[in-house]
C-alpha cells in the first residue's frame, strides 16, 4: 500500500535509521521555528536528521537526568535558536525568515505536529504572495523589538478580538474554546497593561470562553461594553449604568443600542423558525446583533438562506447586514462599531487626548478594520491583523494565526515584566 506524504520516511543518513517527516518537523519546532523550510534542502535535512538522532524523538524534558545524546541535542537546539537568522542567510534562504518565526513556547517539550504539504514541497505561489504582502504588513513577532522602542515611558493598552485571534476559527461556534496557554498569556498581559476583548459575540458568551476577571469585555461589536468606572460624564447617561461585581469591583455597563432589543428579539425568533429546514444553518443570539452561520450549509442551500435573511431584514429598516467568515450578521444601523468601542474604552481609562498612550489592537475580522482605522487616525498605536493570506487591511503589522498571537502576547507580557 502506498504511504501518504505525511507518513513518508526520510533516509537515516548519519545514523542509518529512518525518521518520519513528522519527527523532523517537531525537531525544527523545538528550535523555535513555526514554519521550517522544505526538507528538500540537503543541508537542513542532514541537520534535522542529526538532531533527531540525538533527541531520539523524545522530549528534552522526558527524563530528570538526560542522556549524553539528549544533552548534546539541547546544546545544538540552543545554538540553532541563537544563530538561525545567520544560518538562513548563509545558505541563501533569506525569504524564509519572514515565515519561520522564532517562537517562545510555554514549555520546553516537543510536540509532534503534522507537516503540511507546503512544508514538505517548499515555497509556492501562495507563499510568495504572502511574503510580498509582509513587506507592507511586517510580522509583529520579528518586528517586536523595533515596535517597543517608542513604548518606553508610555502606557500600553491592549485590545483583542476573540474568534480567529484568541481562539482558532472552528466549525462549531459554540466550541470556540480558548486554550489554557492563551488564557494564561492574556492574564499575564492584563497584569501589566489595561486589556479589553472586543468581539462580535455577546459579552456574556465571550466571558464564558475567557473566564478572566482582570480584563474588560465589549460584546456585540462594541454595543455592549463592561468597562472601568467613569471618570467623567462624557456619554449619554441613558445608555450606561455603574455597577459592582460580587467582589465589590466597580465597573460601567455601556449599551448604546438598548432601544433595539425588542426588534432584535422578534427577528431572532423569526429567523430560527424560518431556517429550521435548511440543514447546517445556525442562528446565534449575540444580544445586540444576530449571527446567521452557514459554515455547514450546502452550497445549493446558501441562496435560500440568504433570501430568508434579506426577507426578515426588509421588515426592519433600522437594521443592516454585514458579513464575516461564513456568517451573516444583522446589526442596528447606529454609528457604533469596534472602533467606537476602542475610543470609548480609551476615554474611560483616562486616555482621551493623551499622547502618552500606546494602544495595540489584534484582530482577524473585517469588523476589526474599524478599530485599525481609529488607531491610524489617532497616529498612535499598532493595529495588527491576524491573517495567513494576503488581504486588504488598514493594519500596520500582521500575525499569521492564533499560535503567533500567543507568542506575541507571551513576549509582550515578558516585556511588561522586565520594564516594570
Amino acid at each position: 500500500m502506498k504511504s501518504s506524504r505525511r507518513d513518508q520516511k526520510v533516509p537515516g543518513g548519519l545514523v542509518g535509521i529512518p525518521y518520519s517527516s513528522q519527527s523532523i518537523y517537531a525537531t525544527w519546532r523545538a528550535c523555535g521555528l513555526l514554519h521550517p523550510p522544505s526538507l528538500h534542502f540537503p543541508f537542513l535535512l542532514s541537520l534535522s536528521i542529526y538532531l533527531c538522532s540525538l533527541n531520539l524523538s523524545s522530549s528534552v524534558e522526558d527524563s530528570p537526568s538526560p542522556a549524553p545524546s539528549q544533552r548534546c541535542f539541547q546544546g545544538i537546539v540552543i545554538m540553532v535558536k541563537e544563530n538561525i537568522r545567520w544560518l538562513y542567510q548563509a545558505i541563501g534562504l533569506e525569504k524564509w525568515l519572514s515565515k519561520s518565526q522564532i517562537i517562545e513556547p510555554i514549555s520546553g517539550s516537543i510536540q509532534e505536529i503534522e507537516p503540511t504539504d507546503s512544508i514538505l514541497s517548499g515555497p509556492n505561489t501562495e507563499d510568495e504572495n504572502y511574503i510580498s504582502w509582509l513587506v507592507e504588513h511586517p510580522c509583529a513577532l520579528t518586528s517586536f523589538h523595533q515596535m517597543m522602542i517608542p513604548a518606553k515611558g508610555k502606557q500600553i493598552v491592549v485590545f483583542l478580538d476573540y474568534d480567529g485571534t484568541l481562539s482558532p476559527i472552528v466549525n462549531d461556534p459554540n466550541r470556540a474554546f480558548m486554550s489554557d496557554p492563551m488564557r494564561s498569556a492574556v492574564h499575564e498581559v492584563a497584569r501589566h497593561f489595561p486589556t479589553a476583548i472586543i468581539s462580535g459575540r455577546s459579552r456574556d458568551k465571550v466571558y464564558e470562553f475567557v473566564k478572566l476577571d482582570d480584563v474588560y469585555y465589549a460584546g456585540s461589536h462594541g454595543m455592549d461594553i463592561m468597562g472601568p468606572p467613569l471618570l467623567e460624564k462624557s456619554y449619554d447617561d441613558k445608555y450606561q449604568i455603574n455597577a459592582q461585581d460580587e467582589k465589590g469591583k466597580e465597573f460601567t455597563i455601556f449599551q448604546p443600542a438598548q432601544e433595539y432589543l425588542p426588534s432584535i428579539g422578534k427577528m431572532l425568533e423569526e429567523l430560527k423558525t424560518r431556517t429550521r429546514d435548511i440543514p447546517g444553518a445556525l442562528v446565534e443570539d449575540n444580544m445586540f446583533c444576530i449571527s446567521v452561520h452557514y459554515r455547514h450549509v450546502l452550497k445549493e442551500d446558501y441562496e435560500a438562506l440568504e433570501q430568508i435573511v434579506w426577507s426578515v431584514l426588509s421588515d426592519h429598516s433600522c437594521f443592516h447586514m454585514t458579513r464575516g467568515k461564513k456568517v451573516m450578521e444583522i446589526r442596528p444601523s447606529i454609528k457604533w462599531n469596534k472602533g467606537d468601542a476602542l475610543e470609548y474604552l480609551l476615554d474611560t481609562l483616562g486616555f482621551a487626548d493623551s499622547s502618552n498612550v500606546l494602544p495595540f489592537y489584534l484582530g482577524d475580522d473585517k469588523t476589526d478594520e474599524d478599530a485599525f482605522k481609529v488607531l491610524k487616525g489617532r497616529g498612535q498605536g499598532y493595529p495588527i491583523v491576524v491573517s495567513s493570506i494576503p488581504r486588504e487591511t488598514s493594519a500596520s503589522y500582521s500575525l499569521r494565526d492564533s499560535s503567533e498571537v500567543l507568542s506575541f502576547l507571551v513576549r509582550l507580557a515578558r516585556w511588561g515584566e522586565t520594564s516594570a
